[in-house]
C-alpha cells in the first residue's frame, strides 16, 4: 500500500533549510522478493529499491537520480484489481531513466492510466534554476498537476484525501520538520514517524473504498507503519535535498520477512544540477 510524507521548499530562505523532505512507507508482502536500495549498475545515477518479483523485475515505488530526478508511487485501495494490468513499478524507473520532464512524463502516464490498476504518482525535478513537483493519479483527474510549496500526504487515495492514519501523521510529520534539524536528526525524528502504529480506525472513509477487504485487515491498515499477518510496512525511507544540493537517502529494511531484523543504509551525494 505505502504511505508518503513530504515538505516541498524550492527556495528555502535558510542555508540550513530543506528544498525536500521526503518520508515514506513501502507496505507489501514481507515475501515478495526485492533488492535494497542502492545504485543502479556501474553508472552510480540512479538510487532505489527494487522489485525483483517474476514478470515486474526492475520496477520501483521510489527513487532518485543524480540528475536531480525523483519519483515515488503508491498503490491505490481498492477492493478488486486487474491481475493482467501492467506492473506499476515501472512508471517510477521509466520516469529515471526517461528524458522527459516531470510535468511531461506524467501527461503521456495520464493517456495510458487505464492499463493500470489504481495508483498515485509523483514525479520531481531538482535543478539549479527552478525546482519541481507534480502530481497524477489515475483514479482521479485526467491531468496530471504542478504542486505548490507545502507540507502534503499521499496514502491509498488521491493526494492529501483526508484519511485518519493520513491526518495523524501529518501532524507529526509537520511537527518535526518545522524544527532545525542536521540530517541525522531529522532521519531520527522521522524515522520515529514511520514506525508509529497506532490504530487510527475505525475510519469511514477508508473503509468505504476499501470495499472487499476484510475488517481486520483495513484496521490494520489504519496506521502509519502496518502490521498484518505476513503484510506491512517492510521498509522506511527518508530523501533530505538541502538548499546547496546535497542528498541524503536512507533506508531502512526488513530482513528476510522477519520484523525483528532490520538494516539501515545511508547514501549521500551532490546533485548534478
Amino acid at each position: 500500500m505505502c504511505i508518503i510524507f513530504f515538505k516541498f521548499d524550492p527556495r528555502p530562505a535558510s542555508k540550513n533549510a530543506y528544498r525536500l523532505i521526503l518520508a515514506a512507507n513501502r507496505d507489501e508482502f514481507y515475501n515478495r522478493p526485492s533488492k535494497a536500495a542502492d545504485f543502479w549498475g556501474s553508472s552510480n545515477e540512479i538510487l532505489s529499491g527494487l522489485d525483483l518479483e517474476e514478470g515486474k523485475e526492475g520496477g520501483s515505488w521510489l527513487g532518485i537520480s543524480k540528475r536531480g530526478k525523483l519519483a515515488a508511487l503508491t498503490n491505490y485501495l481498492e477492493g478488486r484489481q486487474n491481475p493482467d494490468a501492467q506492473g506499476r513499478g515501472f512508471l517510477v524507473s521509466n520516469y529515471l531513466t526517461d528524458n522527459l520532464d516531470s510535468f511531461s512524463y506524467l501527461r503521456k502516464v495520464s493517456n495510458e492510466g487505464h492499463l493500470y490498476n489504481g495508483f498515485n504518482l509523483l514525479t520531481a525535478e531538482f535543478k539549479a534554476n527552478e525546482d519541481t513537483v507534480c502530481y497524477y493519479g489515475n483514479k482521479g483527474s485526467s491531468e496530471p498537476i504542478r504542486l505548490k510549496p507545502g507540507i502534503y500526504g499521499l496514502s491509498n487515495s488521491l493526494l492529501e484525501t483526508p484519511w485518519k492514519k493520513l491526518q495523524h501523521g501529518k501532524r507529526l510529520f509537520s511537527n518535526v520538520v518545522g524544527r532545525t534539524l542536521p540530517p541525522d536528526g531529522m532521519v531520527q525524528e522521522l524515522l520515529q514517524i514511520l514506525n508509529n502504529e497506532d490504530l487510527q480506525s475505525p475510519d469511514p472513509a477508508q473503509e468505504s473504498q476499501g470495499e472487499g477487504y476484510s475488517k481486520p485487515m483495513l484496521r490494520s491498515l489504519s496506521a502509519v507503519c502496518v502490521r498484518a499477518t505476513g503484510y506491512g510496512t517492510r521498509t522506511n525511507t527518508i530523501i533530505l535535498i538541502d538548499a546547496a544540493g546535497n542528498v541524503t537517502f536512507t533506508e531502512r529494511t526488513m530482513i528476510n520477512s522477519d520484523i525483528s531484523r532490520w538494516s539501515t543504509n545511508s547514501f549521500q551525494f551532490q546533485l548534478n544540477e
